[in-house]
């Protein structure tokens, strides 16, 4: 049996094309995730592993929709070898039912992980570059000095938070945030 696997990092991002992949490939039934690859333990691809048995084929739509570490994807190979299920990648033409198979996956791990460190440099780079220039944290605050000020002038009147926040152009929690206590 043909199990598929498919994962987006973010809640916002879409699993329609991962999906569509894994039914078009044969995949009778499927499990899913909203989280990081980087995550170790995520419940779809707990529920998958645990549903396949010996002969079914877990497959995904691409290697990285596993996981972003070496280690992470070697362990879970060798976990899917020991149970007798085989592991196929749609995009990147890998299936660990033979040597080659194994050979690229290896070297397909290495590259995802070499990827995500890639990331994480250029990340700190930048973050390292806007401390320099004298900017620190993410965004700019939605909260500007006349947004503050008017939100004050606000308090004085009868208006709840959430008015006061749609007044302003603000979310309530941002409004909160800005006004704990109110």
């Amino acid at each position: 049996m043909l199990i598929g696997y498919a994962r987006v990092s973010t809640p916002e991002q879409d699993l329609t094309l991962q999906l569509d992949a894994l039914r078009q490939a044969g995949c009778e039934r499927c499990f899913s995730d909203k989280a990081s690859g980087a995550k170790i333990s995520r419940p779809g691809l707990v529920e998958a592993i645990s549903y396949a048995r010996a002969g079914d084929v877990l497959v995904v739509w691409k290697l990285d929709r596993l996981g972003r570490t070496m280690k992470g994807l070697v362990d879970l190979a060798a976990e899917l070898e020991e149970k007798g299920i085989g592991l196929r990648s749609i995009t990147d033409g890998i299936d660990t039912s033979g040597t080659a198979g194994r050979l690229v996956f290896n070297i397909l791990a290495a590259m995802a992980q070499m990827e995500r460190e890639l990331v994480k440099e250029r990340t700190t780079a930048a973050l390292e570059v806007a401390r320099r220039r004298g900017r620190f944290g993410g965004r700019k605050s939605v909260m500007t000095d006349d947004r503050r000020n008017a939100a004050e002038s606000l308090l004085k009147t009868q208006m709840t938070p959430r008015e006061i926040a749609g007044a302003i152009g603000v979310s309530l929690s941002t409004f909160y945030r800005h006004f704990p206590g109110k």
